[in-house]
């Protein structure tokens, strides 16, 4: 998966600049069919604009701990299942393809175009189709969601 990424900020005189401008090169996998590549991080809020090193080495893990990651993932047809919940509010956008998000007992099919609002629930990214589902994830560090008082524990 080839991802282009831009990446803006200053130089010595505090213009504005590209700093980086390249396709990826951190991209994983983590389980058959899923290609990730990793396009930023961020630790704290707010976040810290100032400076600059390349925050997507720093990305260890689905989400960040007081933070946020920037992905995009590419799910080839018939994606090793991976049921999981995180502790973080996610945006996604699908880039193009289609692809079926199980929940507990609903699913639903998202096409390119197509916005979620994925808020921590347990989830599945199933691509049953014929072409490969790219998405784009913003993922922010959220509180984990409460059933009756109780934690609903991210795993996964």
């Amino acid at each position: 998966m080839k991802v282009r990424r831009v990446v803006t900020g200053h130089d010595d005189q505090g213009k504005a600049v590209v700093k980086i401008d390249e396709v990826s090169r951190d991209v994983v996998s983590f389980r058959p069919g899923a290609t990730i590549a990793n396009i930023w991080s961020s630790a704290g809020f707010p976040v810290d604009n100032d400076g600059f090193r390349d925050t997507a080495e720093e990305i260890t893990a689905t989400t960040r701990t007081g933070g946020t990651v920037f992905r995009v993932i590419e799910y080839a047809p018939g994606v090793t299942p991976r049921n999981h919940r995180t502790d973080s509010i996610d945006y996604a956008v699908v880039l193009s393809g289609r692809i079926d998000m199980e929940l507990d007992d609903q699913l639903v099919t998202l096409r390119a175009g197509d916005v979620l609002v994925q808020r921590g629930t347990i989830h599945n990214w199933v691509n049953r189709y014929d072409e490969p589902c790219v998405v784009a994830f913003v993922l922010i560090d959220a509180r984990p969601v409460e059933h009756d008082g109780k934690p609903l524990a991210a795993h996964g």
